[in-house]
């Protein structure tokens, strides 16, 4: 039997129900310095694995501009997650964040599957790096 969009979870043998796969992102102030912003992460990680969820990937974007001022600021420290978890530890996690005054904004999707892959902004840097280091070594030659 098919299932349809939106139903609830398979249950399996054992007759615990499957999680949902989500992607999270975080844009949190300017003014609050780099390690705030990952300390932020690893709360989201802990409240995530009191959940009885699990995050597999955290990847930090660092302080990126803003296309248009959010709550008076123009730019933003930017994270993602990848999160398997019950949809109440997500629920948590997004009242966390409501109440947190460093938190500008946060979006939460449901996935099919996550992507455990560079995001295609950590890749591009990654191939400049790259890039530079080669350039780099032809130079001392």
């Amino acid at each position: 039997m098919d299932e349809l969009p939106g139903s609830p979870a398979p249950m399996s043998a054992k007759g615990d129900c499957r999680m949902a796969l989500y992607e999270h992102t975080v844009m949190t102030r300017q003014d609050i310095s780099a390690q705030q912003a990952e300390a932020l992460n690893d709360t989201i990680k802990a409240l995530i694995e009191e959940g009885g969820g699990s995050v597999a990937k955290i990847e930090y974007w660092g302080l990126r501009n803003l296309t248009y001022r959010v709550k008076k600021n123009r730019k933003a420290h930017y994270s993602l997650l990848a999160i398997d978890a019950p949809a109440a530890a997500v629920a948590e996690v997004e009242r966390q964040l409501s109440i947190n005054e460093d938190v500008l904004r946060w979006l939460t999707v449901r996935v099919e599957e996550l992507d455990l892959e560079l995001s295609p902004l950590l890749a591009r840097r990654e191939r400049e790096r790259d890039r530079n280091r080669g350039d780099e070594a032809a130079a001392s030659e």
